[in-house]
């Protein structure tokens, strides 16, 4: 039987993940106010990019995130970006992050770079009809997700001291220059009619001027905390794709689960909402326009297309790393397979919003 006292998900640590407990026991004591052994340490079976783990004490439990052994791109795996958004949002703003306890950079304690912050407890809700969840505390749970990130996109970002953390305006027009020429010069993975499609009429909807927050990059069910008990958020986890750039596109990224099927990418087109008790799109874009102050989003379709598109280019490169041999997991062949469907997703609602 599992042990009870470990929270599920976590394991013993991978194969070339391993940490050397002693050496970073030693080093919390020295470093991290409060901290005494002996540490247990297990490996959280999500955190593929970056690898993460839950730090256990008798007196108390944490979280670590860690570089990825190996050698890296210089800009990948930026473990300092996340601890110092989490650690700006946790002092002035009302956003639900753990707390950041410390950064590590010297790669001599246990390989990488790593920070180190609060275990959350709480409830990881990975399938957006949460059928964990009693069916009439659906609608709280799903206004609680809006409301966590309308928080977010409404901190001032210069007073949180991350005005340097991205550039200010032309978020969307950035997204779109780097994803589409990653599409066009994977010569390996091959076109796909979609998405060339895409390719010339995005650019001739994006926004002229863009507002400016800190987005979370990658906001969904599964990257948040909810409280044991309540319909709350107790934490959003997951901050590696964080940066300043559009509040609408961050927010319209969570909406793409009511305009994709379930199909190995969690979605909710097709089901039946209501017989769920689930809040639908239109529930969700009107509780986020009341708590951002805004009438509508009269560009929600472009919005849509626009990170469908870039979902597609990150399954195609994922592609063709397939077919040249460099990923050949049973998990990247499958993505490798959806290119096409949320290609065609993406277009779709480009159709749309030429329709309106």
């Amino acid at each position: 039987m599992p042990d009870p006292t470990v929270p599920a998900g976590v394991f013993a640590a991978r194969a070339g993940f391993e940490i050397d407990a002693a050496a970073l026991d030693r080093y919390l004591g020295q470093h991290l106010p409060g901290y005494s052994g002996p540490l247990e340490i297990g490996q959280f079976e999500g955190g593929q990019s970056n690898p993460t783990y839950l730090l256990s004490t008798p007196g108390r439990r944490y979280v670590l995130r860690r570089k990825p052994p190996g050698r890296l791109l210089p800009s990948a795996h930026a473990v300092d970006r996340e601890f110092r958004v989490i650690s700006a949002l946790g002092t002035a703003s009302d956003v639900p992050v753990p707390r950041a306890w410390l950064l590590c950079e010297d790669d001599a304690v246990i390989g990488t770079a790593f920070y180190v912050m609060d275990w959350v407890q709480g409830r990881i809700l990975r399938d957006p009809s949460f059928p964990e969840v009693p069916a009439p505390a659906r609608p709280a749970h799903g206004e609680a997700l809006v409301d966590a990130l309308a928080r977010l996109h409404q901190v001032d970002f210069r007073a949180a001291g991350l005005g340097d953390f991205g550039r200010v305006g032309g978020y969307v027009a950035r997204q779109f220059a780097r994803w589409s020429k990653q599409y066009l010069q994977d010569e390996a993975a091959g076109r796909v009619t979609a998405m060339d499609r895409l390719v010339e009429w995005l650019p001739t909807r994006m926004p002229a001027d863009d507002e400016t927050c800190v987005v979370h990059g990658d906001y969904r069910c599964d990257n948040v905390v909810f409280h044991p008990t309540e319909p709350r958020v107790a934490a959003i986890l997951d901050w590696e794709l964080a940066t300043l750039g559009d509040p609408l596109a961050d927010f319209s990224y969570y909406l793409m689960i009511y305009r994709m099927p379930d199909a190995g990418v969690p979605g909710l087109a097709g089901r039946d909402l209501r017989a769920l008790n689930l809040p639908s799109e239109e529930d969700c874009v009107a509780a986020y326009c009341r708590r951002t102050g805004r009438s509508g989003i009269p560009d929600l379709d472009f919005y849509v297309a626009f990170n469908l598109f870039k979902l597609a280019a990150v399954l195609h490169g994922i592609r063709g790393r397939v077919l040249r041999g460099t990923a050949a997991s049973v998990r990247a062949r499958d993505y490798a397979r959806k290119v096409d469907l949320i290609a065609g997703l993406a277009w779709e609602q480009a159709e749309r919003a030429m329709r309106r």
